[in-house]
């Protein structure tokens, strides 16, 4: 067990209840997507100029083709409301009261947790089923808004302050914990949605 690990989630769940509630932009490109210099770049501008706290996960390897490298002085400029490390337990910090939105690449599992914890979403799709994700997301469901690929700093300025301090994003946050609602209903008793589906799938493979 590598208890630095615990250290680290510990370090942060700290830091979080340190922030009023739903006031915090969590930030998570999942285990495999990589963005380019220049989306590092601009992300991170974005996030310090919207004045916002945050807490961006950031891999070693999620910069393509470089090590990465963050804008000159973007830690010493944000460290009273920005936390950045490599690893956490993603399902605890997104069911934590004080993140207010998702910016995520919209993988599948990050999909469903941030569902399950009633947070809307900033969307950066990728590659594979993600862009499918994110219309679900946006268009479908209601409760993200999507960056676009090339986007620039002040778009996620914009976002970012939309989705935690603007009217359209407290629609978004209503209807993401109506979702949270329906998806515990699904899955909390045998009479659940969710429940019974898996249950009818195993039934079907025991009895092949």
């Amino acid at each position: 067990m590598d208890f630095s690990l615990w250290r680290a989630d510990d370090e942060c769940m700290e830091w979080l209840s340190s922030k009023e509630q739903n006031s915090v932009i969590y930030v998570n490109f999942g285990s495999v997507a990589v963005l380019t210099p220049s989306q590092i770049q601009e992300l991170a501008l974005g996030l310090a100029e919207s004045r916002k706290n945050f807490f961006w996960i950031l891999r070693p390897d999620l910069i393509k083709g470089n090590s990465g490298i963050l804008p000159p002085d973007f830690t010493a400029e944000t460290k009273d409301r920005g936390l950045i490390m490599s690893w956490c337990r993603q399902e605890k910090v997104l069911n934590h009261p004080s993140i207010g939105g998702f910016l995520t690449h919209c993988g599948w599992n990050s999909f469903l947790e941030g569902i399950t914890a009633g947070v809307p979403f900033l969307c950066l799709p990728q590659v594979s089923d993600q862009p499918a994700n994110c219309w679900s997301i946006c268009s479908d469901l209601g409760i993200g808004l999507e960056i676009s690929k090339n986007f620039k700093k002040e778009e996620v300025v914009g976002l970012v302050r939309e989705l935690l301090d603007g009217e359209n994003g407290r629609e978004m946050k209503k209807r993401a914990m109506d979702w949270k609602k329906q998806a515990a209903e699904a899955t909390a008793s045998p009479h659940g949605s969710s429940f019974v589906s898996l249950e009818r799938l195993v039934k079907e493979v025991l009895l092949k």
